[in-house]
């Protein structure tokens, strides 16, 4: 039980880290790659819930092939942090910290009822026998949620027609100027 709750906190840290490392970075490109930090974590802690499964779907769909687009349209796009560094954000180091700090107080209360609830823990006789497995995810995926599953895909290809507009128009824009 040691060794489950210390890889637990563990990749929730990772996770955690990840994500806030990724809204810090200036590179988009750095920024994406934290992310991939964060997703592997979070499928760390879909094994521990024995939802093998889709922790395996989160590492090669998400972190394999979405993040993959996701480099290659800011490749395309040629983002890099140096164009964003004259735009900084019109908020005060004052609000920001004001945010930061109900941002926190609400994790806390959100936490808060989550372990301090009465009979909102799970015993391990109350998931089902198939929880995480592909029978599972295949039914709810293709019988109750296909409707956002392909408003999905279709908002991803919408996505990358519009990199390709926008990399395609700011190519012709400096063909011009030379």
């Amino acid at each position: 039980m040691l060794l489950e709750t210390v890889i637990f906190y563990s990749a929730a840290v990772l996770a955690i880290g990840g994500a806030v490392m990724m809204i810090r970075q200036q590179n988009p490109v750095a920024s994406v790659l934290y992310f991939i930090v964060s997703l592997v974590a979070q499928a760390i802690l879909y094994v521990q819930l024995s939802a093998l499964f889709v922790g395996a779907l989160l590492i090669i769909i998400y972190a394999g092939a979405i993040m993959v687009l996701f480099l290659f349209v800011i490749m395309l796009l040629n983002l890099r942090g140096e164009r964003f560094e004259g735009s900084q954000s019109k908020l005060g180091s004052g609000t920001k910290f004001i945010l930061s700090i109900i941002f926190f107080i609400e994790i806390a209360f959100v936490i808060k009822q989550m372990v301090f609830a009465p009979g909102t823990e799970i015993q391990a006789g109350q998931l089902a026998d198939n929880f995480g497995s592909v029978e599972m995810v295949a039914t709810h995926l293709f019988r109750e949620y296909l409707y956002p599953f392909e408003l999905t895909s279709i908002l991803l290809l919408v996505a990358i027609i519009g990199a390709v507009v926008i990399a395609r128009r700011e190519k012709t824009d400096t063909e011009r100027e030379i």
